[in-house]
């Protein structure tokens, strides 16, 4: 199964055509897709807190994560208090859930347990995301939508467009490639955002804004007085892992080897002991720090690559223009 996830992943974004049968389920996808976009437009309500949504049109990997910490973060220097609202991939919440730093993230997901840790205010994790936005009315004053561009059910005051450097991929909608919607769904959004590069070939008319998440130190999550490593064997549970192992080498790392475990993986002992194997040096991202952190022996280092935000000036004050 993990190979055929790399083999789906390297296909969407190597610019390869793909298999004749994902072409011909391409546009069953596609019609199934729009029907159920227009129905959730059509039941769409409106919060009573100002939404910011941020989405993306491809499957994973486009940093909104990183970028959903980065806003809660400029909101709050603003004096807001920004609450946070996500599906909770990963998890098990199906009605919305206050996410506390101490939840496990096999039942709230790994990515809304990062935004509890790093994102400095209150996140609500949930397949009902309408409930939570109802929620959200008694802990803050604006609203953050991970992950909402195609989550149409709730009206925003602003819709970001995350689309990351790699552009959209083969230009086929999923199965056949990475797109969840086609490229003219791109309209929709008020800011389109660059993630990962400070320089692109623009897709659009409109001015797209840049940001990047850069690596910042690498630490030991374990709290242990190893000196930093000079090599690592690098494990990733994320879409497109290349940027990590990427990041990883521009620090100097050298990679004695990786494991590609698929986007959300729910890490066991089985694969902890596996890793330990390895003998060396094991580095991760934090998303998946937060799922290892618990079941790694507390004696054994565990290194984590953190991201450090990076916007283009003026990429907040436009987001504040359409609040206002």
């Amino acid at each position: 199964m993990n190979n055929l996830h790399q083999w789906v992943e390297n296909m969407w974004w190597n610019q390869a055509d793909p298999p004749l049968w994902m072409r011909a389920l391409e546009p069953i996808y596609a019609q199934i897709s729009r029907r159920q976009l227009e129905r959730r437009a059509s039941r769409s309500i409106h919060p009573a807190l100002p939404l910011i949504s941020v989405g993306n049109i491809t499957a994973g990997g486009s940093g909104k994560t990183p970028f959903v910490i980065w806003l809660a973060g400029q909101l709050k220097d603003e004096g807001l208090y920004p609450v946070i609202i996500c599906r909770g991939d990963g998890g098990k919440s199906l009605e919305p859930r206050l996410v506390q730093p101490s939840d496990a993230p096999s039942v709230v997901g790994d990515e809304a347990l990062l935004l509890a840790q790093q994102g400095g205010c209150p996140v609500i994790a949930g397949r009902d995301r309408v409930g939570g936005a109802n929620m959200a009315t008694e802990l803050g004053d604006v609203l953050i939508l991970d992950d909402g561009f195609q989550y149409r059910q709730l009206s925003r005051s602003c819709d970001i467009l995350l689309i990351p450097a790699e552009g959209v991929g083969n230009g086929h909608q999923i199965p056949a490639g990475p797109l969840r919607e086609p490229l003219t769904a791109i309209q929709r959004a008020n800011i389109i955002v660059r993630t990962g590069t400070d320089s692109f070939e623009s897709m659009t008319k409109e001015r797209e804004w840049h940001w990047q998440a850069k690596p910042g130190t690498l630490y030991d999550i374990m709290g242990s007085k190893s000196d930093r490593p000079n090599s690592v064997y690098a494990a990733t549970g994320i879409a497109r892992p290349q940027r990590f192992l990427s990041d990883l080498e521009s620090l100097g790392l050298r990679i004695s080897g990786s494991h590609q475990f698929p986007d959300h993986h729910s890490f066991t002992a089985n694969d902890v002991e596996s890793l330990l194997n390895k003998k060396a040096p094991v580095a991760v991202t934090a998303k998946d720090a937060v799922k290892l952190v618990n079941i790694w022996p507390t004696a054994q280092p565990l290194w984590v690559l953190p991201q450090q935000a990076e916007a283009e000036t003026g990429l907040f004050e436009v987001i504040k223009q359409h609040l206002n």
